[in-house]
C-alpha cells in the first residue's frame, strides 16, 4: 500500500475509534503505532520511538510533582488563603478562583490544579449559599486559559514546542507562552465575569467533598471527644474512622478508649457501637462497631488498607485536604529548583522533570506507589502512540498533500486565512478527542503550510496551542470538563453555552494576536 494512503486510512481510523470512545485511548495509540509498522510506513524504531521521546519522559515526570504539591497540601493551602478571603458574593469568587487555577494549572498542570482545588471550591460555594454549578463551570475553563502561561502548563505546550524546534523554528521559552497566556487568562476571567450570570446553569451537584473543619466539629460530638485531644486533624497526623466488617481479626478483641494498636503506631481514640459513643467502658469488639484511630498519615494509610478494615472517609484523602502537610516545604524548594532550571535552560526539560521527580522520591515527598500512581498512563501512553503517526504524517509526504489541497482551496488568501482555517480544525478536532492528540495529528501539516508559504512556523505551533486549549463544548472535551460534571450537577449541554464565546475569543487570539507576537 502507497505509504500515503496507508497513513491517511491509519489517522482516519484512530480518529472515529476517538470520537467512538468505545476502545480505550491507550489502546488506540498503542494500535496505530503497531499498524504503521505492519503497513511498513515505518520502522520498528520509528513506531515505537515515542515512548523514549524526552517529551513523553517530561511530561510523565510532571505528574509526579504535581502529585507532591497535592500530597502535601501545598495547593490546599494555596487555596485556603486566596479563596477563603474571597468573602461570599460570586463575582468576587469566581474571579479569585480563576485567576488561582489560571496560576497553579502553569506549574502542575490542569487536570491536577482542577482536581485539587475542586472540593475546596465546593465547600466554599456551600458556606456562601452559591449552587456549585456557578462556579465548578469557570474552574474548568479559567484552568484551560492558564495552561498557556508557562511550559510545564500542558503537554500540548511540550509538544509544540519542540516541533518547532525539529522543523526549523526554534523551542519556545519557558514563560514565552505567557505572553499570549496572560491576555488570554484575563479575557476568559472577564467572559467568566460578564456572561456567568446568564449562561451558566444552576443545578445540584452530586458530591459534597470534606470540609475539614466541619469533619473535625462532627467527630468531637459523635464521638464525644474533648479539646484535651487536641488538633484531631493536622499536617502530620489525623484520625479516621474505622469500620470492623466481616471476617475482621478484630472480632473479639478486647479494646477499650485511649488503648494503643498492637503495634504501638495508633491511638484508639474513641469506639462508637450503634448510636452511642463507649465512654471510656471495656467493649469486645463486634462486626459494625466503629473505631476512631488517631496517628501518623501514613500510618493511618497503611491500617485503613488492611483486610477486615473498612475506611469511612480515606485517610489519604483527608490528608489531601489538610493545608501544607508532610513533605510540603521539600516540595516547594525541589519545584522552584526545576522551575530555574527550565527557566535558565542549564539542562533540558526532560532531564529537569526527572531530576525533579526522582528527588521528590529520594526525599520522601511522595513515596514509589504514589510516584507510579500518580502518573496519567493513559495520557502517557496516547501521546507516545500518537508522536509516531505525527512522524508518518510528515515523513511520508502526508503533510505536504494536505497542506496542498489547503493551499489550492484557500487560494491566495494569505497566511492569516491559512492559520485560521488550521485553527478552526484543531478547535473542532479538540472537541472530540484528546487536545494533545489534536495538535500531534494537525501539527505536521502546519509545518507543511510555513514552509510552503516559506513562513516561520512559531505562530503556527503557537496558535494551534491556544486553538487546542478551547476545549468547551463538551464534558468529554478535557478530563477538567468531566471532573466537575457530576460534583456540579451539570448536563451534557450546558457547556457549549458559556464554551462558544471563550472558544470565539480563542480563536480571535490565535489568529489576530499571536502573528503579532510571533510574526509570520
Amino acid at each position: 500500500m502507497d505509504p500515503i494512503i496507508a497513513t491517511l486510512v491509519i489517522l482516519a481510523v484512530a480518529v472515529v475509534a476517538f470520537i467512538s470512545n468505545r476502545v480505550p485511548l491507550a489502546v488506540v495509540a498503542v494500535a496505530v503505532a503497531l499498524a504503521l509498522f505492519f503497513t511498513g510506513v515505518l520502522t520498528l524504531p520509528q513506531a515505537l520511538a515515542g515512548f523514549g521521546d524526552p517529551t513523553v519522559l517530561f511530561i510523565a515526570a510532571l505528574f509526579v510533582v504535581s502529585e507532591a504539591l497535592d500530597s502535601s497540601g501545598v495547593t490546599a493551602w494555596a487555596g485556603q488563603k486566596v479563596i477563603g478571603r474571597a468573602g461570599t458574593r460570586r463575582g468576587i469568587l469566581v474571579g479569585v478562583i480563576s485567576l488561582l487555577v489560571a496560576v497553579l494549572t502553569a506549574f502542575i498542570s490542569i487536570n491536577g490544579a482542577v482536581a485539587a482545588l475542586l472540593p475546596l471550591v465546593v465547600v466554599v460555594a456551600a458556606r456562601a449559599g452559591i449552587p456549585s454549578s456557578r462556579l465548578l463551570m469557570p474552574l474548568a475553563f479559567a484552568a484551560s486559559a492558564g495552561s498557556l502561561l508557562l511550559l510545564t502548563g500542558t503537554p500540548v505546550n511540550i509538544i509544540v514546542s519542540d516541533f518547532a524546534a525539529q522543523n526549523g523554528g526554534r523551542a519556545f521559552g519557558y514563560a514565552e507562552f505567557a505572553l499570549v497566556g496572560i491576555p488570554l487568562v484575563i479575557g476568559t476571567i472577564a467572559i467568566l465575569l460578564l456572561l456567568g450570570d446568564r449562561l451558566l446553569p444552576v443545578r445540584e451537584g452530586a458530591l459534597m467533598p470534606v470540609d475539614l473543619a466541619r469533619h473535625a466539629r462532627l467527630l468531637r460530638q459523635q464521638y464525644d471527644l474533648t479539646l484535651d485531644t487536641g488538633t484531631i486533624l493536622g499536617p502530620q497526623s489525623g484520625v479516621t474512622e474505622i469500620v470492623v466488617g466481616p471476617r475482621s481479626p478484630l472480632i473479639g478483641e478486647r479494646i477499650a478508649p485511649g488503648m494503643k494498636t498492637p503495634g504501638g503506631d495508633l491511638v484508639i481514640l474513641a469506639v462508637r457501637r450503634g448510636d452511642e459513643p463507649a465512654r471510656g467502658q471495656e467493649l469486645v469488639l463486634q462486626i459494625g462497631d466503629v473505631l476512631l484511630l488517631q496517628g501518623e498519615w501514613d500510618d493511618l494509610v497503611r491500617h485503613a488498607a488492611l483486610p477486615g478494615m473498612l475506611a469511612v472517609d480515606a485517610p489519604d484523602r483527608l490528608r489531601r485536604s489538610v493545608p501544607l502537610g508532610r513533605g510540603a516545604r521539600r516540595s516547594l524548594v525541589i519545584l522552584g529548583l526545576m522551575i530555574v532550571l527550565l527557566a535558565t535552560g542549564l539542562v533540558p526539560p526532560a532531564a529537569a522533570a526527572l531530576l525533579a521527580a526522582g528527588a521528590l522520591v529520594v526525599t520522601r515527598a511522595v513515596s514509589v506507589n504514589q510516584a507510579y500512581q500518580a502518573v496519567s498512563w493513559t495520557t502517557v501512553i496516547l501521546i507516545a502512540g500518537m508522536i509516531p503517526l505525527s512522524t508518518a504524517v510528515f515523513e511520508t509526504g502526508t503533510a505536504d498533500l494536505v497542506a496542498g489541497w489547503l493551499l489550492s482551496l484557500l487560494g491566495d488568501s494569505g497566511p492569516r486565512v491559512a492559520l485560521f482555517a488550521l485553527c478552526v480544525l484543531t478547535l473542532v478536532l479538540g472537541q472530540l478527542i484528546s487536545n494533545a492528540a489534536t495538535v500531534l495529528i494537525v501539527a505536521p501539516i502546519a509545518a507543511a503550510v510555513s514552509m510552503s508559504l516559506d513562513l516561520s512556523i512559531q505562530p503556527f505551533m503557537m496558535a494551534l496551542t491556544v486553538a487546542g486549549a478551547a476545549a468547551f463544548f463538551t464534558p468529554i472535551a478535557t478530563p477538567a470538563n468531566l471532573m466537575v460534571m457530576e460534583p456540579a450537577g451539570y448536563r451534557f449541554g450546558d457547556y457549549w453555552r458559556l464554551g462558544v464565546p471563550l472558544a470565539i475569543f480563542f480563536l480571535l487570539m490565535a489568529v489576530f494576536y499571536v502573528p503579532l507576537i510571533w510574526p509570520f
